[in-house]
């Protein structure tokens, strides 16, 4: 049994796909990227600001679904550049406290709105 996760205070869908489904204890949340949801606009004047609103997007359909950080156990990170990694990673880093989850970073050739990162993750409810 599948039930869909969306919520206003993150960016609608841009394609045939739901914010996030919640499937038994876990959630599986879709590909964020910096689109602030209160202006449809991309953050793009850096990389760090960037990875700020993709990790905010990503807490709000978490609360949705009502979970947080520390429920996640997987993380996918899309960079169109891998010279980006230790910028992402340094804000990344600062919405877990401890037992980070699982995580693999991947350099893409173009992520959607020709941004430059987009994380998934997957969440469990304990």
């Amino acid at each position: 049994m599948k039930k869909v996760i969306n919520t206003g205070s993150a960016p609608a869908p841009i394609g045939p796909y739901s914010q996030a489904i919640a499937a038994g204890n876990f959630i599986f949340v879709s590909g964020q990227i910096a689109l602030d949801p209160s202006t449809g606009e991309i953050i793009s004047e850096n990389i760090k600001a960037e990875t700020k609103q993709v990790m905010e997007n990503i807490r709000a359909v978490l609360s949705e679904a009502g979970v947080d950080f520390n429920n996640i156990v997987k993380t996918s990170i899309f960079l169109t550049d891998m010279q980006s990694f230790a910028q992402v990673n340094e804000v990344y880093g600062t919405y877990f406290t401890d037992q980070f989850p699982a995580r693999e970073t991947i350099q893409v050739a173009a992520l959607p709105k020709n941004v430059n990162v987009e994380i998934s993750v997957i969440a469990i409810k304990s």
